[in-house]
């Protein structure tokens, strides 16, 4: 399955680039004042949003597409351009009203470096999904992993140089461009000065939904903090965001992964449904695998791993772990839905999901704020509960599967993590009982609940360690 290679290479370059970026953040905050990482996360808002329409989803669309053209591929690439050179002016041009919408004037000439950025990326656009159409990612990952550490030198050496926000701002452009460039070397394929409407047309069709989708859930994801802060203020946005983070961060890097690695085999398997379904519910498994008892472990170990991990000050965060930790595992496998519209060419039905699952997330915002953050979290939880049944039931409907198929994929690890979650708790209650410190408490019922759990996958289900050991590259023999 070309997807676990893909699947290996994409994890290594992401867990690469979290590693650098932990570095650099160590490192870098003790080289420049917290004021500049301020200027510098001014500047993100405006940049993040700019993405959403850096390639207005061309370059899933040349992944996707069954039959590739040179006609497709040199359209997406001008249009890909046009998109890049407009964005990087249209940033510029507005530099001076955003800076004074921040009141900060610096801000203009840190959004003139990072402007540069879209025509930069743009250009590798299509080169870089002809990669990933290939599973080319053991080569995509080096590009990346080389190109996020060149960026790290370049922001290191600007920072002790007393360069400022500008050692952030050109770490970004750095690596952007020496991504683009090796991306260019890698793949080989030369544009011509060739447009056609026909494609564009064709293309759009896919990339205009997705877009769409794109924007709504940006909407729907930030909603909650804008919510929260206007009706709640500051201290409860900081204690709901930090058990977000907490909850999200290792799913969405685990998501991606998955989405990413998936896209191009499922895509290619487009007119097999069979096999394809097969592969995909094959992966849910797989991230059920791990995304079950991370939850699960959260949810026992809520209180001690938040007064370790942010100190008793944030005791609050644990009471909307609470409600969070279900979500989290929810998400991992509703977050995949995607690659299935998408690999189908079928990204209409994925914006009208888009819009359901808009409309029920910012309800349970606006109902749940009434009782406050933990008001939130459990709407936000009711919301997912939802949203997940629509989703799945279009999604198997592509894949020619019921919710049986899906309940058989997945209940295993759900209930070795119910059973590790059960024993987690009954070991957390003796130690605490004996007096044992928080941090060895943390510690050892981490250790014994996952032991527990790898025990019950080893024993019980040949089949997910297989898969995983296929995962690390390693020979299965069983």
């Amino acid at each position: 399955m070309s997807a676990v290679s893909n699947a290996r290479w994409i994890a290594i370059s992401q867990a690469s680039r979290i590693g650098m970026q932990l570095i650099g953040m160590v490192v870098l905050a003790r080289l420049l004042p917290p004021s500049e990482y301020g200027l510098m996360a001014m500047a993100t808002v405006v940049i993040n949003f700019a993405y959403l329409l850096r390639d207005m989803g061309t370059a899933a669309a040349v992944v996707q597409k069954e039959n590739l053209t040179e006609d497709t591929t040199n359209t997406v690439f001008w249009l890909n351009v046009g998109l890049g050179l407009t964005l990087g002016i249209a940033l510029v041009a507005l530099s001076p009203l955003i800076a004074d919408g921040f009141r900060s004037p610096r801000l203009i000439p840190v959004l003139w470096v990072l402007a540069l950025v879209f025509p930069v990326t743009s250009i590798a656009a299509v080169h870089q999904a002809l990669l990933e159409r290939k599973s080319s990612f053991k080569l995509l990952a080096r590009i990346e992993i080389v190109s996020s550490l060149v960026g790290l030198a370049v922001a290191l050496a600007l920072a002790y140089a007393n360069f400022g926000v500008f050692s952030l701002a050109y770490q970004t452009l750095a690596a952007a461009l020496l991504s683009s460039i090796q991306i260019w070397i890698a793949s080989r394929w030369l544009p011509k000065a060739r447009w056609s409407n026909t494609e564009f047309k064709a293309i759009w069709r896919f990339s205009g939904n997705f877009t769409g989708f794109t924007f709504i859930n940006f909407f729907a994801r930030n909603a909650d903090s804008m919510i929260i802060g206007r009706v709640l203020g500051a201290v409860s946005l900081g204690i709901y965001s930090q058990a977000y983070k907490l909850m999200m961060f290792p799913l969405q890097s685990m998501t991606s992964v998955a989405n990413r690695a998936l896209f191009p085999v499922m895509s290619r398997q487009q007119n097999d449904r069979e096999q394809m379904a097969k592969l995909y519910l094959r992966s849910l498994r797989l991230i059920a695998t791990v995304t079950a008892p991370l939850m699960a472990g959260l949810w026992v170990l809520r209180e001690p791993f938040v007064e370790i991990a942010l100190g008793k000050k944030w005791s609050e965060v644990a009471i909307i772990i609470y409600w969070l930790a279900p979500v989290g595992f929810i998400q991992s496998l509703t977050s995949t839905t995607g690659t299935v519209f998408m690999s189908n060419g079928r990204t209409d039905l994925l914006m009208r999901l888009g819009i359901i699952g808009a409309i029920l997330m910012v309800a349970s915002f606006f109902f749940g704020v009434q009782w406050g953050i933990e008001g939130v979290a459990i709407c936000y939880l009711i919301a997912n509960i939802l949203n997940f049944i629509p989703c799945f039931k279009l999604t198997l409907n592509q894949l020619n599967k019921t919710y049986k198929d899906l309940l058989n994929a997945i209940w295993k690890p759900v209930i070795f993590a119910i059973i590790m979650a059960v024993l987690l708790n009954s070991i957390f209650i003796i130690l605490i009982n004996g007096n044992v410190n928080t941090a060895l408490t943390l510690t050892l019922s981490l250790i014994m609940g996952l032991a527990v759990y790898l025990i019950l996958i080893f024993v019980f289900s040949k089949s997910i360690t297989e898969d995983y050991l296929k995962l690390l590259g390693k020979k299965v023999n069983f």
